[in-house]
């Protein structure tokens, strides 16, 4: 569980490995191999089983190999739960069901631009509204103090 992926919500991260973008610096470096278990929604079902009353929020870290299946899992969640993608494109994939998502994180990691937190950041958060469209909401990790 985090706190600080996705403002204002109590959030369950759930890591998926196999990452294509090789982001010089990346936090997570252990993810590009095939680590872990396949992300079934049966596995997705038992996970969120577990913590599902704790959170608010599911939010998948990673998954660009397969963004139509994060998409396809992040259905399954809704309107139980609130949805997120943290992806370390610049864009969304042509023809991506954006209204999967409540939040999605564009961008690769640039280590000297730093992080969401940085105003230097070349990645971007944004809420995604009912239609689709997306509000940059990137400055609500600016300035923020460690709880």
């Amino acid at each position: 569980m985090v706190f600080r992926e996705v403002p204002d919500e109590v959030t369950l991260a759930i890591n998926l490995s196999q990452c294509p973008n090789r982001c010089q610096g990346c936090h997570s470096p252990w993810l590009r191999e095939d680590t872990g278990r396949e992300l079934s929604p049966e596995v997705l079902d038992e996970i969120v089983g577990t913590y599902g009353q704790a959170v608010t929020c599911i939010c998948f870290m990673g998954g660009d190999a397969a963004p139509f299946e994060v998409a396809a899992l992040a259905s399954r969640l809704r309107p139980r739960f609130k949805t997120a993608w943290y992806s370390g494109k610049a864009q969304l994939p042509e023809a991506f069901p954006i209204q999967s998502l409540d939040y999605v994180k564009l961008g690769p990691y640039v280590e000297k631009l730093g992080p969401l937190d940085k105003p230097t950041t070349n990645q971007r958060m944004y809420r995604v509204g009912p239609d689709g469209a997306l509000t940059d909401i990137t400055p609500r990790f600016w300035n923020k103090r460690p709880v």
